[in-house]
């Protein structure tokens, strides 16, 4: 999250690429439902929260609450806003979490737009109140989206022969696509691990080829040998 200009520029088209994928937004939050410590943590940080789209879908079908955020794109802050949070204007690298002060942080989708995670997890380590919880959630980029959208990326367009047949009937926007940093599952883990973070358990979505990925709605399942979608669970190591 160090430049948010496509995400300024395009922050209403972010909730509407969802509402024309349904399938996806409803397999990715129940990832994070299926993740999410027990019992809940009580106050959560939401670090590139976005809209607050996924935070208002997971307090309406699961009872899960994140009031706070961070949010850099200060159209997606305001729409974020709108649906409750209470929201920081500010990058993840330049974000003051606060000390001990929150019982989770949650990464959701946000990594992969952080130049060096290490520092930023180190931050949010100290933030944490002890034995708090770091949740990130992202796609990896060894996965078969991941694969794509680095392809994607490096041709610049989804229009393109070698994207026939490959890319999804509505793919993710190009703007967001080109700004990201697709890192690895392994390269998250050995970020949060540096930073002090123990992890806890990983669990996974989206494991169907891409083309196909929104037509139906997955349930999750524990690891990450296979899925477009990984949710790794860590928790402060005191």
């Amino acid at each position: 999250m160090t430049e948010s200009t496509g995400f300024e520029l395009f922050a209403n088209d972010y909730d509407v690429w969802f509402a024309d994928n349904q399938p996806l937004l409803e397999s990715e939050v129940r990832l994070l439902a299926h993740i999410w410590p027990n019992p809940h943590p009580a106050r959560v940080l939401s670090v590139g929260c976005g809209t607050g789209l996924f935070e208002a879908v997971l307090k309406r079908d699961f009872d899960i609450e994140v009031t706070d955020g961070v949010e850099p794109a200060e159209g997606m802050a305001e729409i974020a806003k709108s649906r409750g949070m209470e929201v920081s204007i500010s990058t993840a690298e330049n974000a003051d979490f606060g000390d001990q002060t929150f019982d989770m942080l949650m990464f959701n989708g946000s990594t992969s737009y952080v130049k060096a995670m290490a520092p930023v997890f180190k931050r949010a380590h100290d933030a944490l109140k002890p034995g708090g919880f770091i949740l990130v959630i992202d796609v990896p980029r060894e996965s078969s989206f991941g694969i794509l959208y680095c392809l994607a990326a490096q041709l610049g367009t989804w229009d393109h022969p070698l994207m026939q047949g490959v890319a999804p009937q509505s793919p993710y926007p190009m703007p967001f696509v080109k700004s990201a940093n697709w890192w690895t599952t392994a390269e998250r883990v050995a970020a949060l691990e540096s930073a002090g973070f123990s992890i806890v358990k990983t669990a996974q979505t989206l494991t169907t080829h891409p083309v196909r990925a929104g037509e139906i709605a997955e349930q999750p399942r524990d690891g990450h040998e296979a899925g477009d979608y990984v949710a790794i669970l860590a928790r402060r190591a005191d």
